[in-house]
Order: structure tokens, then C-alpha cells, then sequence
């Protein structure tokens, strides 16, 4: 399998995201479930289709995890003032404890992931991946004529 970036980063991204699910069913929450009150811990007051797009699954699919990690007290809905259909998400105080010794879990994988780097490195790989994810984040990114031989290699 050729390494590309692609490839590297994907695969990372998967082997954190399955160590988080390990780690964090020790806590009674799923990976997915960890990620979303880690959401609502950045994005008070977001909704359920910006959640959804942002964790990158359909709306239904929070949906479900919502009303989970409100039925656990976890989560709690509150009416949006400017969209009848709409709710509110936020996390409720009993959220707090469960997300530090989460805090506490993910620290340790970002250590375990990094074993070996000097601190210079870590640096660096953040550097980098910053720039990346901004060249990708960009609206207009330049166009570039396409050739017959990119195709071929593409």
C-alpha cells in the first residue's frame, strides 16, 4: 500500500478514534458519544444538524445519541429562540466530571501516539497538520488545468 498522506492520515485518524472507543467504555460512553460531548463542550448551544455535520454522521444518527446522553443526564435539550424546530444542545453539570477524566484518557493516548518524539517533533507535527488542514480549509483553492497524463496517474 502506497503511504501517502491520505493514506497516514486516515489511518491514523481511524487508530485514534479506535483506541478512544476502547478507552472510553471504561467511562459507560461510546468513541462517537465522547466525541460529541467534546463538541458540546467547544459549541455550547449547537444544534442537532450543525452536531451532526460537524461529527460528520446524519442527523438521525445524533439523534439517537442525543436522546442516549440525555436519558444518562448528561445532555439536555433547550428550545431554540429563533426556530420553533429546533433545539438547543448543552451538557449539564453531571457532563463535567465524565469529560476531565476523559481529558485525562485522551492526554495519555496523544502521549502514547507521540512515544519517542522530542518535543521539537511534537511541535512540528502540529505545525504541519495545522497548515494542511488550513490549505484544505480554504474556499477557493486554485484550479489547476488537468492533463491527460494526471489522470492517468491520479
Amino acid at each position: 500500500m502506497q503511504n501517502n498522506i491520505a493514506f497516514l492520515t486516515s489511518d491514523v485518524s481511524r487508530l485514534l478514534r479506535k483506541r478512544f472507543d476502547v478507552v472510553s467504555r471504561r467511562f459507560g460512553v461510546t468513541g462517537p458519544q465522547w466525541r460529541m460531548l467534546a463538541a458540546l463542550r467547544r459549541t455550547p448551544g449547537i444544534n442537532q444538524g450543525a452536531l451532526a455535520q460537524w461529527l460528520e454522521v446524519e442527523a438521525i444518527t445524533a439523534g439517537r445519541m442525543i436522546d442516549r446522553l440525555e436519558k444518562s443526564g448528561m445532555v439536555v435539550r433547550r428550545a431554540d429562540p429563533n426556530d420553533r424546530r429546533a433545539w438547543r444542545l448543552f451538557l449539564t453539570d453531571a457532563a463535567t466530571p465524565l469529560l476531565d477524566e476523559l481529558f485525562v484518557c485522551a492526554t495519555e493516548v496523544f502521549e502514547e501516539a507521540q512515544q519517542g518524539f522530542a518535543p521539537a517533533e511534537r511541535e512540528l507535527l502540529l505545525t504541519l497538520l495545522e497548515r494542511v488542514r488550513a490549505n484544505l480549509l480554504e474556499d477557493s483553492a486554485p484550479e489547476k488545468p488537468v492533463t491527460e497524463g494526471a489522470l492517468a496517474h491520479g
